[in-house]
């Protein structure tokens, strides 16, 4: 039986596998805690997967397409799973090297907690729109940010939510960008038509955010732990090599992504790259890392970077805060991220493979009388999706493909309706701890979406000055019949 022959499930039971999920997340944050995103949440989205696929066999879908439809699900994060892994990678290549002990021991001496949020926001902001990057971004400056935080004693939420907020900034506005140039193509209007359009929203909610991380960090300074900063400074000099030259492999990184070498490539030659540095710089790191006095010198590189490689750093650094700071990176501290991943994207397919997704897509669409709803309706499924099928370029697609027809038919640009799928699409989507872009962020930095969400004040500004745009007609571009039958025959 063809999928166009099975009936559409209706909306109680589209919602069933979702209240599902929504019981089991509650009840994992309520069991678990700080530790529900290590398993339990894994356990609740295979369980609400179960309910959708059991709902979908009563359908009349056969169990093996509902399996195709969870491989090619889980198939369509791959590209985010390579990148885990090797985002891994580098980080402890990195820290072996002494990349992120430099740009540390460097941002120390010259960062001031009075301005720590806003200049980060500031600088993760350019290097995006340098690389069009969140993802590279928050490997790699991102990194060291987050670390100086720490060091300086102020809240590790509140920098990550600064430094998703400049990344996401920067990934949204560069043609570089892949999910800038998948929500015109899904909208039907012209990449730069929709850039130019963007900046209605983004630029008075980048100014907000700013202005909020400027507020903050007025009184950073009486919470700084400044005692601290001289020992963790004379504890990097004890246990590394500090030099400006250990800053090429992140440099060489941007560099490499400014010229469009793809995400995965890119950030492997970074990370062997730190392997060669290690080499030659951090020959006493490694002999202490690799804790073998008979190995030589070219077997304990090349066992000591091998190690950093899949497992990560780690070791006394004499400094309980920098040897909790160092002791991070590796292939296999990701695996638990990709774990949540894969479980995710199970869930997702097999909403989108029973219909439901659409269903709840299309009884939302049916509450839109009036333009401002209509975009409110946009950007409420795109913040669905990125909940419910967990995955940012499903939160564009989907509703690119659902609501195209709907804004011509009310003689509204397309341009519009592309500004809609990133304002919520692309931007809420580090705020959700099992989306691929919030198991990212989290691993990456080393903070959990828990804690830094709520600090993403450009991510979640931007879609709530759409939907005001929306109402107030601001900004909202018609097209006459003409063009409208027009964009509908492309």
């Amino acid at each position: 039986m063809s999928d166009s022959q099975i009936a559409r499930p209706g909306l109680l039971i589209a919602l069933v596998p979702v209240m599902v999920l929504i019981g089991c997340l509650f009840f994992s944050s309520y069991l678990f805690g700080d530790g529900s995103s290590s398993g339990p949440n894994q356990i609740g989205l295979i369980l609400s997967a179960m309910v959708a696929i059991a709902f979908g066999l009563k359908m009349g879908y056969t169990w093996k397409e509902l399996e195709a439809a969870m491989v090619h699900g889980i198939s369509l994060s791959m590209g985010a799973i390579f990148i885990l892994l090797v985002v891994g990678s580098l980080i402890g290549a990195w820290i072996l090297c002494g990349t992120v002990p430099t740009m540390i021991y460097y941002g120390l001496q010259l960062m001031n907690p009075n301005y720590f949020y806003v200049a980060s926001c500031a600088i993760c902001s350019v290097v995006a729109i340098s690389t069009g990057s969140s993802w590279t971004t928050a490997g790699t400056v991102g990194i060291a940010l987050v670390g100086i935080s720490k060091v300086m004693g102020l809240d590790p939420g509140i920098a990550a939510g600064a430094i998703i907020s400049g990344a996401y900034f920067g990934d949204k506005l560069p043609p570089l960008s892949d999910t800038t140039n998948l929500a015109p193509a899904m909208a039907g209007t012209d990449l730069f038509t929709h850039i130019r359009h963007m900046l209605w929203t983004t630029i008075p909610s980048m100014t907000l955010t700013l202005i909020i991380f400027t507020f903050i960090g007025m009184g950073a300074a009486e919470g700084g732990n400044a005692e601290n900063i001289d020992q963790i400074l004379q504890a990097i000099d004890q246990n590394f090599n500090v030099g400006w030259y250990l800053l090429i492999p992140p440099v060489l990184v941007i560099f490499m992504v400014v010229k469009k070498v793809p995400a995965f490539p890119a950030l492997l030659i970074g990370s062997l790259v730190g392997c060669v540095f290690a080499g030659i710089f951090q020959q006493e790191t490694l002999s202490r890392f690799v804790g073998n006095p008979e190995l030589d010198s070219f077997r304990t590189t090349i066992k000591g970077c091998w190690t950093a490689l899949f497992g990560g750093f780690s070791g006394d650094m004499g400094n309980e805060s920098l040897t909790k700071l160092m002791e991070r990176g590796g292939m296999a501290n990701m695996l638990n991220t990709i774990w949540l991943i894969i479980c995710a994207m199970m869930f997702g397919a097999s909403m989108e493979k029973t219909k439901m997704l659409e269903v709840i897509a299309g009884h939302i669409l049916g509450l839109a009388k009036n333009t401002g709803s209509l975009i409110c309706a946009t950007l409420c499924t795109s913040i669905g999706m990125n909940i419910v099928a967990s995955d940012q370029y499903i939160a564009i697609v989907l509703p690119g493909r659902m609501f195209r027809a709907e804004f011509l038919n009310r003689r509204l640009h397309p341009k519009n309706l592309s500004r809609c799928l990133e304002d919520a699409g692309t931007l809420t989507s580090p705020l959700v701890p099992w989306n691929t872009c919030g198991a990212y962020m989290s691993s990456t930095l080393g903070v959990p979406v828990a804690t830094y969400f709520m600090f993403c004040f450009f991510n979640m500004l931007n879609p709530i000055i759409s939907a005001i745009y929306g109402f107030t007609g601001f900004s909202i571009e018609k097209i006459s019949d003409e063009q409208a039958a027009e964009y509908l025959e492309a």
